[in-house]
């Protein structure tokens, strides 16, 4: 506070932490109070509402153990609602989304903080930017392109040999039906894990990577034990992003998913806008957040770091 006091003056630094005040008071922290409000209400018409029937209770929320139906996890056949299929299906592919954009980031981020030509960054930057430019909704269009049954994805890998006929990513791909979701929330993705990573790379001193390899360190332990233990707040903070852009993505599993493959956002969606039913469309984003908050916690767990750390 004293460092933007002396930079800007009084009248400019209340501006800003006026600014700062509205935004998280007024568009963050008040909407999410009246939702967890009505989340606890039931779904009445007008002429009811703050009457008799109107009084708080868990109803909303008991909603998501509704409609139990068979299936099978992992092969086991077991029997759950079908919300909580669809709540655990969406956490369990959003992790495996941020599990494929960190396999895909390191290695990239590494090679732009300590191999590549430093004049050569700036333009390997604009041309990783470059995708950026264009609007989701673009991106998840063309991929759908990309993905159909008679796209250039399937015409490729059959021009290969790798593959005897077409694949039907939306349906089925290779593995479930969440196949086309995850390779386009991992392509729409993987720079929000990048570049937290190498920013965390950058600093590393150049001269302990040297010093481990002069000690006859291998490649992989000279990671292990010297850049990612150096990386994990940029790890960390890539994961909480990738995980809740994931997770939380309406857009791209409305466009390239099937009517197999439901993303919990979308039941959310539809209780707000297709059924109207705010309160329970409330109690389940409540549920939801509190998954995400959890899942914060289990990366800074994981990785050791303060959420000072991952908000840098």
């Amino acid at each position: 506070m004293q460092d933007l006091l002396r930079r800007y003056g009084t009248g400019l630094t209340a501006t800003f932490c006026l600014l700062v005040a509205f935004w998280i008071l007024v568009l963050v922290i008040l909407p999410n109070f009246a939702m967890f409000e009505q989340s606890f209400r039931p779904y009445l018409p007008v002429v009811d509402i703050g009457g008799p029937k109107d009084f708080y209770s868990l109803g909303n929320y008991s909603k998501i153990l509704d409609n139990p139906f068979d299936t099978a996890i992992f092969g086991i056949p077991v029997t759950m609602p079908i919300h909580i299929k669809m709540f655990l299906d969406t956490v369990f592919y959003a992790a495996l989304v941020t599990f494929f954009c960190l396999v895909m980031a390191y290695p990239l981020a590494y090679y732009l903080a300590k191999i590549a030509d430093p004049k050569s960054i700036p333009t390997l930057l604009l041309l990783l930017f470059v995708p950026m430019w264009v609007s989701e909704a673009l991106r998840a269009f063309a991929w759908y392109i990309i993905l159909t049954f008679n796209g250039p994805l399937n015409m490729l890998l059959q021009g290969l040999g790798f593959i005897d006929q077409g694949i039907r990513w939306q349906q089925g791909g290779i593995f479930t039906a969440y196949d086309a979701i995850v390779i386009v929330l991992t392509y729409c993705y993987v720079l929000f894990m990048l570049f937290p990573i190498y920013t965390a790379i950058t600093s590393l001193d150049s001269n302990q990577i040297e010093a481990a390899e002069d000690l006859g360190s291998p490649w992989w332990r000279t990671h292990w034990r010297v850049v990612i233990p150096h990386s994990k707040p940029g790890i960390a903070s890539g994961c909480v992003m990738v995980f809740m852009l994931s997770a939380g993505s309406l857009l791209v599993p409305t466009v390239v998913g099937s009517t197999r493959a439901n993303w919990f956002p979308q039941t959310i969606y539809n209780f707000f806008n297709d059924a109207l039913d705010w309160n329970t469309g409330a109690a389940y984003s409540m549920i939801f957040l509190l998954v995400c908050i959890f899942f914060v916690i289990l990366m800074m767990r994981l990785f050791k770091v303060k959420l000072s750390d991952i908000a840098k």
